[in-house]
């Protein structure tokens, strides 16, 4: 797996920081950094990475920000979570979509294309985060397929990046 590469790092203004902390505070349920913190943002091959005091806490996709495994871990948030039973954790641990039979538990205002945080049933601690296919009504139903789709997880070169 190649490094991930991160290039035109800049300094957030107070407002743009504003801003992003109000997105991703309204999708998972908790307040995360504020305008005391030194954020800055960047660009990647794949997405752009927030950097919150020298820490790699959050990404933005699409537009959209959310938090990163090590930002989950930091912050740990009380919504958009998908919690997956103990066979699924190798799996999605090394980055595979979710499959919605191995769905326990979910946040039941998912929808669909919304921002998630993958865990596991024992410890309910982050393995990954991605993208929901279905919403939370579909993935009780346990039909077969994939329901989430993984985006970043333990492990692999954004996580990696923030052991250096």
């Amino acid at each position: 797996m190649a490094e991930i590469r991160i290039r035109k790092r800049h300094r957030l203004r107070e407002k743009e920081i504003r801003a992003l902390a109000d997105e991703i505070s309204r999708r998972v349920g908790i307040d995360v950094f504020g305008p005391t913190d030194t954020i800055d943002r960047a660009e990647s091959n794949e997405f752009d990475v927030i950097f919150v005091n020298g820490e790699a806490l959050a990404i933005v996709i699409d537009d959209e920000a959310f938090l990163t495994v090590r930002g989950l871990l930091k912050f740990k948030p009380s919504k958009a979570y998908v919690t997956v039973d103990m066979g699924a954790v190798p799996y999605v641990s090394k980055g595979a979509d979710v499959m919605a039979p191995g769905i326990v538990e979910s946040d039941p205002e998912i929808k669909e294309n919304d921002f998630v945080w993958i865990r596991d049933v024992k410890n309910k601690v982050p393995l990954a985060i991605g993208k929901a296919l279905v919403s939370a009504q579909d993935m009780a139903k346990k039909l077969p397929g994939k329901a989430v789709k993984s985006i970043h997880f333990v492990g692999d070169k954004l996580w990696k990046y923030g052991e250096e």
